[in-house]
Order: C-alpha cells, then structure tokens, then sequence
C-alpha cells in the first residue's frame, strides 16, 4: 500500500503544480523500489535464514544421532556385561545348589541307612522275642489239645458208663413188662 507523499502548499507554489506531482509521483516510485526492493531482501534473508535453521536442525539430527547411537552402544555393552555376569552368577548358583543337594542327598542316605540298620536291630531282636513267644504258645496249644483230647476220652468213657446204666435201668424193668404180657 504506497503512501501518497503530501507536500506543504508553498512548495507547490514554488515549484508548479507539474513538477510537484512529479516529484511525489517520483518518491511514490521510489518508495515502490524501495519496498519491493525491502520486499525481495526480506524473502532472501528469511530463505537464507530458513536454510541455515534447516542446517542447524540437521547438525543437531545428526549430533543427537551421533549421541544416540553412543548411548545405545554403552547400553548394550552393559546389557552385554551384565548378562555375562548374571550368567557367572547363575552358574555359580546353580553349582552351589547341586552342591547342597549332593551334600543333601549323602546325608539322608547315610540317615537312611542308619534307620535301615537300628530298623533291622530292632525287628530281628522283635523276631526273635516273637518266635520265642510263638514256639512257647504252640508248646502251650499243644499241651492243651493233649488235654483236650484226654478229656474228650475221658467224658467219652464217663457217657458210655451212664449210659449203659440208663440203658440197663431201662431194659430190666421193659423186659419184666414183656413178660407180664407174654405170659
């Protein structure tokens, strides 16, 4: 938007009506210029100012990059690091618990074989107390069954007595009936 340049009333007077317009069409160009001119450096230095940023934010890319890709090499050593020592560690670990248990498994079989053994002390002596009682309980059903046995000849003996008194008390006073009647 050009600015009309005004000139005093008395420059106008001096001069012409001519040569003053003149001369405002003049410095109305001359503003034009310098405009344009303003215009067209501003642009040059914003696109100068535009690619130096853009150079700025592609050192930056690339130092961050640089930063970055340091920073993941020292992460993955570490990693690396302290995967291997946790490795180690687990290895030590896990020959410490096979250790323990091998210490484990020694000590209960020894146990084992001492209970085994004081078990075996300690059934073969209730074997023998027990064959011992057992041999004097079938001494002892033995004497009894003899006993038994005599008994039952015994009362077998004893019934045959009675019973031929029953059988002789029965007969004689039948067969004194029978001969009542056969007569």
């Amino acid at each position: 938007m050009p600015v009309t340049a005004k000139l005093s009333r008395k420059f106008y007077e001096t001069l012409g009506d001519d040569i003053a317009n003149e001369l405002v069409e003049w410095f109305n160009q001359v503003d034009a210029t310098y405009r344009a001119d303003l215009l067209q450096i501003n642009e040059l230095n914003f696109s100068r100012f535009d690619a130096k940023l853009e150079q700025r934010i592609a050192q930056l890319d690339a130092k961050w990059d640089r930063k970055w890709n340091q920073f993941e090499a020292k992460l993955e050593k570490r990693l690396a690091q302290l995967e291997v020592k946790f490795e180690q560690r687990l290895a030590e670990f896990k020959l410490e618990v096979l250790g323990q248990l091998s210490q484990f498994r020694t000590d209960m079989e020894q146990r084992f074989e001492q209970l085994d053994s004081k078990w075996s002390d300690r059934l073969a002596g209730l074997d023998s107390r027990w064959t011992g009682r057992l041999a004097g309980l079938e001494a002892r059903v033995e004497q009894l069954e003899v006993r038994i046995d005599q008994r039952a000849a015994e009362t077998k003996a004893e019934l045959m007595k009675w019973m031929f008194v029953y059988w002789a008390g029965t007969i004689v006073p039948l067969g004194g009936v029978i001969y009542l009647l056969v007569r």
